[in-house]
């Protein structure tokens, strides 16, 4: 049986712990200005690391779903 602690805990904690270093990186890397918002590429990139984070992370949701739902 596939219960909470066996499918969304995992997740909560991967794109919960993974979130703050995600944030936490994009912080450093927005004051370091090693990505300058003013440059139209580099906000290009960043809309591309945001998005990737949401679009993997709901990915990971949806297959979830479906598991739970065919189980």
């Amino acid at each position: 049986m596939l219960d909470f602690s066996r499918t969304w805990l995992p997740f909560l904690y991967l794109y919960g712990v993974g979130g703050i270093a995600f944030i936490v990186g994009m912080m450093l890397i927005l004051r370091t200005k090693a990505l300058n918002k003013e440059i139209a590429r580099h906000r290009i990139w960043l809309k591309v690391l945001y998005f990737g984070f949401g679009f993997y992370a709901t990915l990971h949701a949806v297959f979830i779903l479906l598991a739970l739902g065919s189980s």
